[in-house]
């Protein structure tokens, strides 16, 4: 029997896609943001695919904000797009 694949929403396009090809951005119990990449992670998590329209269309419609349940902060904004920018160079 096939392994099933796991599948998440991003908040970006509402596409889904597998899991392990998306990024996970959390809201650990410190209520910080941050990226999580190993997905492994504490915290309410939000997937987005692994672009960076994704991410602009998650924050500009406030896709993030609405699964994080909370509002996020410029200068966290600012970080999670250079994390990202840095990923996408890797």
């Amino acid at each position: 029997m096939a392994k099933k694949i796991p599948l998440r929403q991003c908040v970006g396009c509402n596409q889904m896609g597998n899991k392990k090809e998306m990024i996970r951005v959390i809201k650990t119990a410190e209520d910080e943001i941050l990226l999580d990449m190993t997905g492994k992670m504490n915290g309410r998590g939000a997937y987005v695919c692994a672009n960076r329209e994704c991410l602009d269309k998650a924050l500009k419609h406030k896709g993030l904000e609405r699964s994080l349940k909370t509002s996020i902060p410029d200068d966290v904004v600012a970080g999670l797009m250079k994390e990202f920018d840095n990923r996408e160079t890797e």
